[in-house]
């Protein structure tokens, strides 16, 4: 069975081209670079990890409930719609949800690894392609491992959200070296990250946790890469090009908080897509997601040096300007510390279970000698 016929909706032709603009830039300074940069290199080589060993893919998986998602996380809970379905409705508007989310971050991955390749060729300073080399081989993996988790755990597939997809269109087609860093560094991979983030801390289906841990962990390091290129190079810029930067962000973030109504799946259950977009924004676990969301964008947008008076206005409108004050450094801490303690537990138990085979082992054995 192909791709293709895994997809709920038609996703129309079989790729999409995006005609890009802009420079490829060659450096002729082979000097060290900046100590910050090649720091995070040195840590992006030391970071790589092969999803077929790390990953256990053998644990079982729901396809009618991948994530444990609860009653009221859906869209249609508590509408005319949810006293005529059955459990197993339920259970397949379950699956269609998380083919949905899952699908959209496979989407993004691929739009990553696109946008990190893009870096590699335009970005003027060597020290930034050599980390962005390293990125682009981390989201390939990413995509990998999103694209087996929809292929062979839920067996379904979604197209990609058209906001995502103009999003990513408007960050490919920019001719500006920075504005891959800002599309997907800042917008697309902080609001992913959030988004990782708190299915990682809800589910408790462990082969979701896992790939979820794993791939926040190397996520933590890409948000820090653009942090650092975009804080460099945004104290240059005079308030006119700081301006357009802006708008860009704005534009961005509001695509962003309409790309999360997935009302795209209950078009799918034969509901108008007027009624759906209604049931989806009276819903109170909506918007808390899409507050959560934001947990990351805002607080390394004012970081990196975009924080005026317009760009304010739309996180107030937002409802999200008092993130700006986050830590984003603790939050991308703990991104390392639990993909660590993850895998520590992981192998302790492994180890622990070797450990008693053999012990039984050798205790049958004597047993059969006496």
């Amino acid at each position: 069975m192909t791709t293709h016929d895994l997809y709920a909706k038609d996703p129309g032709t079989p790729d999409w081209q995006v005609p890009a603009s802009g420079a490829a830039r060659f450096s002729w300074d082979y000097d060290d670079g900046r100590d910050r940069l090649l720091a995070l290199y040195q840590k992006g080589k030391d970071k790589q990890w092969d999803s077929v060993r790390r990953i256990d893919w053998e644990l079982e998986v729901d396809p009618y409930d991948p994530l444990g998602t609860p009653d009221e996380a859906l869209a249609l809970h508590g509408t005319r719609h949810w006293s005529r379905m059955t459990e197993r409705d339920k259970g397949v508007l379950r699956r269609h949800y998380s083919s949905w989310q899952f699908s959209q971050f496979l989407h993004g991955e691929q739009g990553a690894m696109i946008c990190a390749a893009r870096i590699v060729e335009s970005v003027p300073d060597l020290d930034a392609k050599f980390y962005s080399a390293t990125q682009t081989m981390d989201e390939a993996r990413h995509a990998e491992i999103y694209g087996r988790f929809l292929h062979e755990k839920i067996g379904m597939l979604y197209p990609i959200n058209d906001n995502l997809q103009a999003l990513l269109g408007d960050t490919l087609r920019d001719s500006r070296w920075d504005m891959p860093y800002l599309g997907m560094q800042v917008l697309i991979e902080g609001l992913a990250l959030a988004a990782f983030g708190m299915i990682r801390d809800t589910t408790d289906k462990p082969l979701p946790k896992q790939i979820l841990a794993y791939v926040m962990q190397d996520e933590a390091r890409h948000v820090a890469f653009g942090r650092m290129a975009l804080r460099d190079y945004y104290r240059q810029l005079t308030d006119a090009e700081l301006r357009e930067r802006e708008e860009f962000v704005i534009e961005g973030c509001y695509l962003m908080r309409d790309r999360l109504r997935g009302t795209e799946v209950l078009e799918n259950f034969g509901i108008p897509a007027a009624e759906a977009a209604e049931y989806t924004e009276q819903s109170e676990f909506l918007h808390l997601f899409r507050k959560l969301l934001f947990s990351r964008i805002v607080p390394c947008v004012k970081d990196i040096g975009l924080w005026g008076e317009r760009l304010q206005r739309a996180y107030l409108d937002l409802g999200v300007f008092e993130l700006g004050d986050s830590n984003l450094d603790l939050l991308m801490a703990q991104d390392e510390e639990l993909a660590e303690q993850l895998d520590a537990e992981r192998f302790a138990a492994e180890e622990a279970a070797r450990t008693a085979e053999v012990t039984e082992a050798i205790a049958e054995g004597a047993a059969a000698e006496s």
